[in-house]
């Protein structure tokens, strides 16, 4: 009975922060034409990855969907 009463505490990791990596490389702008790029943002469906998946920031985040959809109406990108 007292083994039931006892609550198990679950172990919580420590999420490492995610860095962006086009900072990192120092890319101030996303060309739309460039689709191998888009393409690591992209599922296999072709849907854009949010950034707590993919660690970018803000600011490429932004500069990722337009270009994205930019690529998506020459189509370029699915």
């Amino acid at each position: 009975m007292a083994m039931q009463n006892r609550k198990r505490r679950a172990k919580r990791r420590i999420a490492k922060p995610k860095i962006c990596r086009l900072c990192e490389n120092k890319i101030n702008f996303i060309d739309f034409k460039d689709a191998d790029l888009l393409k690591k943002f992209q599922t296999e469906k072709g849907r854009i990855l949010p950034r707590r998946i993919t660690g970018t920031c803000l600011r490429h985040q932004k500069m990722l969907s337009t270009a994205i959809q930019r690529a998506r109406i020459i189509s370029i990108v699915l």
